[in-house]
């Protein structure tokens, strides 16, 4: 299949819904092989169904990101199937948080352990393959909330932010053996878990009109607009990028 990455191989982390199945979706629209990952099986190999009935090449394996040994199971699977690995989106993340005063140590460490730590995994695990490959790209997928705070999501954004800055380094340590590393900060997308927290909230519609007045252009985002930025970050039309931030926010942060 040709296409903008035709013949490179992408490992997408959290892909059974919101922004990682849609980027598994456009990768393999434009050519890649995708090895997408989840915890969710059911969901997950749906959105695989879907892209080989769309001609497209993917598998899929559960996948716990706080796992070490089950990353290196899930890379060693890819580089089986697919042959090699260039492409490393690591989109798995979870919202939810507290206030500050009232949050447990418990809940601060199951947000940062599946956004930050898992992060972390994936790129220890999937550069060192990449390079022995002659190179590739690593995607890491933050937030606006790692650049802005927000009351009540303090873990959240110390995970995101930590994202960011774990992103610069890997990129200053990584280049030396061909993998590039970027951060992608989205706005407030319509995902499943932006649409989880809106529901649960007291005052749901409220929040959601809240958050579209802080969105310039007056909406929130739509997964393929994220999606669109990772196949290009994917891609060599990006081969001189590396510890860049990719801001995709409908003006959120630009006030």
């Amino acid at each position: 299949m040709a296409g903008r990455v035709a013949g490179k191989v992408a490992l997408v982390s959290g892909g059974a819904s919101g922004l990682g199945a849609e980027s598994g979706r456009r990768l393999a629209r434009e050519g890649a092989k995708v090895m997408l990952t989840d915890l969710d099986a059911a969901r997950g190999q749906a959105i695989v169904d879907e892209i080989l009935a769309a001609g497209g090449q993917a598998a899929f394996m559960t996948h716990d990101v706080t796992d070490e040994a089950r990353w290196l199971e899930v890379i060693g699977a890819t580089v089986a199937q697919f042959g090699r690995l260039d492409v490393l989106v690591n989109s798995a993340g979870i919202g939810g948080g507290q206030p500050l005063l009232e949050a447990t140590l418990e809940g601060w460490r199951r947000v940062t352990g599946v956004n930050l730590d898992g992060t972390f995994l994936g790129l220890r695990h999937a550069a060192p393959v990449m390079a022995e490959g002659g190179g590739g790209s690593i995607i890491n997928l933050s937030s606006i909330l790692g650049k802005v705070g927000l009351p009540g999501a303090a873990a959240y954004c110390a995970s995101k932010g930590g994202v960011a800055l774990l992103t610069k380094a890997a990129a200053l340590e990584l280049a030396a053996i061909g993998v590039r590393v970027n951060s992608v900060h989205p706005g407030f997308i319509e995902t499943p878990m932006v649409e989880t927290a809106l529901r649960e909230s007291d005052n749901g519609n409220e929040m959601r009109d809240m958050l579209i007045s802080r969105h310039a252009l007056g909406r929130l985002g739509v997964p393929r607009e994220i999606a669109d930025a990772i196949v290009f970050l994917a891609s060599d039309e990006s081969s001189f990028m590396t510890g860049s931030e990719l801001v995709i926010d409908g003006g959120y942060t630009a006030a």
